[in-house]
């Protein structure tokens, strides 16, 4: 196909778009409206909104629509506060008010990364449209939209027009980078942000049915302009996974072809795109995965990068559209699918702490894509990559989007946490976890963790070094809790939050994240020279650990070499060694105790 035709035959897929999209009862993206309520977008489509123009343009609908409200929460790390657009027909602006007549809620998280604006744009002009044109109320009398206009303010200031090399435009845009440098789609569980701490608690109030956060995408090109990255369906309750496999994920994609913005899964290739795509492991530091923890289903919308941004801006404004009918006309399917996850999940034993691709296992679709080659580089003289968009094509490929537990924990009767971890408990506070605290002091017997083996990553991720393949042991010990320490009974409905951030062994627990690296550190050791009449005593004492020795020595020569070794086996085995190196300080009660709790 030459370009002219390609260009022409564009034109025809967006002009047969616009009259699906009246079919489908959508509102044409561009109606004529006075300039205040017009998107900067709308004049030139090359465009996005700055954060000051997003948000005067909320104000603007706050001022004309009752049916609409603009909200501030909280603090962002650019000094700035958090603000929530609430759209609710009949004025339920609460997230109580809207529980207590069972409304549906839906959640958009737009400017995460401000360098892929789209979901900014489309969301503006969405709201405006959705108050202004009557032939949507029918989808709205059981639904309230809240929406974050521009979460990463910080980001969305540092405004210019090459952060993003790989982009197809707008002229100008924000950086990924928060005001601390920090992706905010890292920081969902470790909030080291306070946008994410304000989020947090704004989302946990809310409790939505459904989470989109809208993004551009990286990586190969290829004939969409939409592509979606859906919740890990084996990481869902079950309940869930299997609404969002045989209901709602079909009809997305089915509505997105009637309403001319194909979409596909998010293109994640496995080495070429003829040997397939993975599906995305969203683990809970990333916004669809942490939305997981609260059984509510995210999607991160992900517009081709190369698209022009009028395309990007529309195919995410469709996506959104779609969701909102759907939501419509599942209700009944998604409302009982998260009430049983809820319920599901507060009866289970047994909670999956980490995952890896299960390759055995794949779906085929079809795919559209152009064909890869190489040719000679300007630059360097060598072979590269390149895609040719004269050559389309669609093929069957594999798509890997099935995954498998690596780790898994059984939820204890309780959690205690000395109250030294306030920084864990706020975290837990932030997402509805019901928190006790002991009025006196007690004895008991844990089980803790403790820390056997551990991996880090070599450099900074996200501020953080990181773990990962954590070995434990248990091991039941006698410990004195003061009063003031706190107690999770993990039976209530953020049951997942709690397990899968204080299990040590979880991919994002508070101990993965570095929130107790004080136990992995010894703090008193011994002088060599002292304490080896001391071990002398030890040995004489205790013909078990002298025997050991002496096994230790016989298999492991560099061990029978070191004097400095020997010593050190038998004092870790000593009453001199500190019981709180390594021990992961959660402790854990599998009998029911009463406990003194605060009133």
């Amino acid at each position: 196909m030459s370009r002219t035709n390609e260009v022409f035959m564009r034109y025809c897929r967006k002009l047969f778009a616009c009259i699906l999209l009246g079919l489908l009862h959508l509102p044409s993206v561009l109606p004529a409206q006075p300039e205040a309520l017009q998107a900067p977008f709308e004049r030139d489509s090359n465009t996005t909104a700055t954060y000051f123009e997003t948000i005067a343009f909320y104000e603007t609908l706050a001022s004309k629509y009752p049916q609409f409200r603009l909200e501030t929460h909280g603090s962002t790390d650019s000094g700035l506060p958090l603000h929530l657009a609430v759209l609710s027909t009949d004025g339920t602006f609460t997230p109580e008010a809207a529980r207590a007549i069972g409304k549906q809620v839906l959640f958009v998280l737009n400017a995460i990364h401000p360098g892929e604006p789209c979901g900014v744009d489309a969301t503006m002009i969405l709201f405006r449209n959705l108050l202004d044109d009557a032939s949507w109320r029918p989808f709205l009398e059981s639904l309230v939209i809240v929406a974050v206009p521009f979460y990463n303010i910080g980001g969305g200031l540092n405004r210019g027009p090459y952060s993003r090399a790989n982009q197809n435009g707008p002229k100008a845009y924000g950086f990924r980078g928060n005001a601390k440098n920090l992706d905010l789609n890292r920081d969902f569980v470790k909030c080291d942000s306070r946008n994410a701490q304000t989020f947090n608690q704004v989302f946990t109030a809310w409790q939505p049915d459904i989470l989109i956060d809208t993004h551009s995408s990286d990586g190969a090109d290829y004939q969409y302009t939409m592509t979606l990255v859906p919740p890990q369906t084996d990481k869902l309750d079950t309940f869930l996974s299997d609404y969002l496999d045989k209901e709602l994920l079909p009809r997305l994609y089915r509505d997105m072809e009637k309403a001319g913005w194909e979409m596909t899964p998010y293109v994640y290739a496995r080495d070429t795109l003829e040997k397939g795509i993975y599906g995305f492991l969203d683990l809970p530091r990333y916004s669809s995965g942490y939305a997981a923890l609260h059984n509510t289903i995210g999607f991160m919308s992900e517009a081709h990068m190369w698209k022009p941004f009028r395309d990007r801006v529309q195919g995410t404004y469709a996506f959104l559209s779609v969701v909102i009918r759907a939501m419509h006309e599942q209700r009944s399917a998604l409302q009982e699918a998260r009430e049983k996850a809820v319920r599901h999940a507060q009866e289970q034993e047994i909670f999956a702490l980490d995952w890896e691709r299960d390759l055995s296992r794949s779906d085929t679709i079809a795919f559209k894509g152009y064909e890869a080659g190489s040719k000679k580089s300007e630059v360097s003289g060598l072979g590269r990559l390149y895609y040719d968009r004269n050559a389309p094509y669609e093929k069957e490929i594999p798509y890997f989007r099935y995954y498998q537990a690596t780790d898994s924990a059984r939820r204890p009767y309780a959690y205690l946490i000395p109250q030294a971890y306030t920084e864990v408990v706020n975290r837990l506070h932030w997402n509805g976890v019901e928190v006790h605290r002991l009025a006196e002091g007690v004895e008991l017997e844990p089980e803790f963790s403790y820390i056997e083996k551990y991996e880090t990553v070599k450099g900074p991720y996200e501020s953080h070094y990181l773990h990962y393949d954590v070995e434990t042991r248990e091991e039941r010990r006698h410990y004195t809790y003061r009063r003031g320490d706190y107690v999770v009974f993990p039976a209530q409905p953020a049951i997942r939050y709690i397990v899968e951030t204080l299990e040590p062994k979880g991919a994002d627990s508070f101990f993965a994240w570095n929130f107790f690296d004080g136990v992995l550190s010894q703090k008193e050791y011994f002088d060599s020279y002292i304490f080896e009449e001391t071990a002398v005593e030890i040995l004489r004492n205790d013909p078990a650990l002298q025997q050991a020795l002496e096994q230790k020595r016989g298999e492991d020569e560099a061990f029978a070499q070191s004097a400095r070794a020997q010593l050190d086996f038998i004092y870790r085995r000593s009453p001199y060694y500190e019981p709180t190196h390594r021990r992961y300080p959660v402790g854990r009660l599998w009998e029911e105790v009463r406990l003194p709790l605060e009133k």
